[in-house]
Order: C-alpha cells, then structure tokens, then sequence
C-alpha cells in the first residue's frame, strides 16, 4: 500500500513538472510573441556605429538611420562607439537587451578580429546574430599632396629602390592594413602600418600631410579626392570603379589577381528574437532597394547587396578564413605588423 502511494507521489510530481514546464515554455514564447508583436513601438532603435564620427561606417549608420526611422515609425539614434577595431562598439551591442532595439553597423574587420585579438569580450558565432551585409566597396589607396607621389608607378619604382614609405589605415587588422601588408610583403616593399581609430582621424593626418599614404573605402576616401585634398593611385577590387574609371586596380597594375573589398554590415545581439531580425532584415532590404538611398550609396561606391540574414552568415564566415589564415600565417599583432 505504501509502495502505491510513493508510486501516485511520484507520477504526481512528474505531471506536475510537465505542466510547469509546458507553461514555461509557453510563457517564454509568449513573451518573445508579445515583445516582437509590440515592436518596434516601445522605445527608440539604437543603431551603434562601432567606428569614430567621420568614417565609413558612421556614414553608413546615419544613411541607414533616417530610411529605417521613415519605415518603422520610430527613432532611429545613431551612436558612435569606437576602438578596438570596432571590438568595443561590438561588444557593447552584445551586452545590449536582445530586444529589437540595439543593432550595430560593423566594417570589414568584424571579419578579422576572431584572428587578430587574443581574446573579444564576445564569440563572433555564438553572441550575435547576423541581419543584413549592406555592401561592399573598392578601398583606394592614396597619397597625400605633400608626399610628392603621384602615381602608383612612381610609388612602386620608389620602393623597389628601398625607400620607406607609412601608410595609414583605419587600424590593425583592418581589411585596408591587411591588403597594403599582402601587397608590401608580395612585392618586396619595406612599408611602415601606422594604425588609426577611425577615417575621420585618419583623412585628417593624410590631408595634412603627417602620413604619406593612406588606404581606406572609397567611400572615406572619395570626397577628398574630388576636392583634390589627395591623389588617388589605385584601387583593390579585380575591376575598376565606375565612380572613380580612371584609377587603375592593384591587380592591372603589375599584381594580378589581388583583390580585396571593403564591406559594411548590419548585426544584432545573438538572442535577439527571430521574428525581429527576420522584420529587421526585410525592412533594411526594402531601404536598400530605395531610390534615394540607393543612390547615396552610389554616390559613395558602395554596392548594395543585401538579402538574408544567411547571406550575411555566410559571408562573414568566409572572410574569417581568408583573412584571419593571412593574419596567423604573417603573425599580424595589434602592437605592429
């Protein structure tokens, strides 16, 4: 008898702790529902732009913020997060409430800081989840007017005589140090990285005159050049751009096959609900695909490329291979090259 009741005990309990945890699960995913329902109506969207005013990506943030602000009803505040390569704005959108309300605008270095860093305050993988690849863009390299260099014959005929030239980039396992190092390393040239926190910093120094050189997207770099602050010398994609026909590729001028493009990215915290990064994606996609934004971009020689957030996976998992081998193989450090 006594063996019965424990037997009743027990099969209570069990009954009991599948109705709890029904309706946890239940709750759970009625407050994820009622959260996603509800956006994004309850607060202001945080757009973190992991880069200093002035660069690409800050540019980047503030086309993509008054479009998205028109679209969803809401405000859409920029703000700009630097450091680290873009590591601490990262970092600070993944200790962010995954609630629909903080996404970040990274570059391409997203792509080589799993490499180059010893240890991110976040897993690339695992704490963010990827919503839109915006675009890319051909990163230019350019001299500054007091540097005496105009053209990249004249700048490869220098170095090939031993003469040092610094080059400036947006920082340490940049997309733009890691292709002038391929370069420098593939050609023999004894060039010297000087690290910046961003393109604003960095246009400042080269226009001044306190580096010779600097590589940057040609979004950055492009309206300096028409301005005739800098000289341009080439570009880092396989062809040339539309934006700027007269400035020959890296690969036409004596180094086939060297390609290396800029990109921009839209992510989310890695627990942010499905159903709002799949919204979030659908928006971004339908401003991209806007005449005056499309067209701002255009202006700035970025192409759009959009579509699913996998497409963005996919992606970024693909530059982590190529560029994190080129950063272990060459021992790439944040204190130099």
């Amino acid at each position: 008898m006594q063996d019965l009741s424990k037997m009743a005990a027990r099969a209570c309990f069990k009954t009991l702790l599948t109705v709890l945890v029904a309706a946890g699960i239940s709750n759970l995913a009625l407050a994820q529902t009622a959260a996603s329902g509800a956006w994004p109506t309850q607060k202001p969207i945080r757009l973190i732009a992991v880069f200093p005013p002035g660069g690409s990506v800050d540019q980047v943030a503030r086309i993509l913020a008054p479009a998205l602000q028109g679209e969803l009803k809401q405000n859409v505040i920029v703000e700009n997060v630097g450091g680290a390569s873009g590591v601490i704005g990262t970092s600070a959108m993944t200790r962010s409430d995954p609630d629909g309300y903080t996404f970040a605008v990274v570059f391409d270095t997203h792509g080589v800081n799993p490499s180059l860093k010893d240890k991110l305050p976040y897993d690339t993988i695992k704490d963010i989840s990827p919503v839109i690849l915006v675009g890319t863009s051909p990163m230019v390299l350019v001299a500054s007017k007091k540097s005496g260099i105009t053209s990249f014959k004249q700048l490869v005929e220098l170095s090939k005589t031993g003469k040092q030239f610094s080059y400036g980039s947006i920082g340490i396992g940049s997309l733009g140090h890691l292709a002038m190092a391929r370069l420098a390393k593939q050609a023999g040239f004894d060039w010297n990285h000087i690290p910046y926190r961003g393109g604003g910093p960095l246009m400042q120094d080269v226009l001044g005159g306190q580096v010779e050189l600097a590589v940057g997207s040609e979004f950055l770099v492009k309206p300096h050049i028409e301005s005739g602050g800098v000289v341009p010398l080439v570009i880092t994609t396989a062809k040339r751009s539309p934006a700027l026909p007269n400035v020959p590729t890296i690969a036409e001028s004596g180094f086939p096959g060297f390609s290396a493009p800029a990109w921009w990215a839209v992510l989310a915290p890695g627990k942010t609900p499905p159903v709002i990064v799949d919204s979030m994606n659908k928006v971004l996609n339908k401003v991209l695909k806007s005449p005056a934004v499309a067209a701002k971009f255009k202006a700035q020689g970025i192409e759009i490329v959009g579509g699913s957030p996998e497409t963005l996976r996919d992606f970024i998992g693909k530059q982590i291979a190529i560029w994190g081998k080129f950063v272990i193989e060459n021992n790439i450090k944040e204190t130099g090259q």
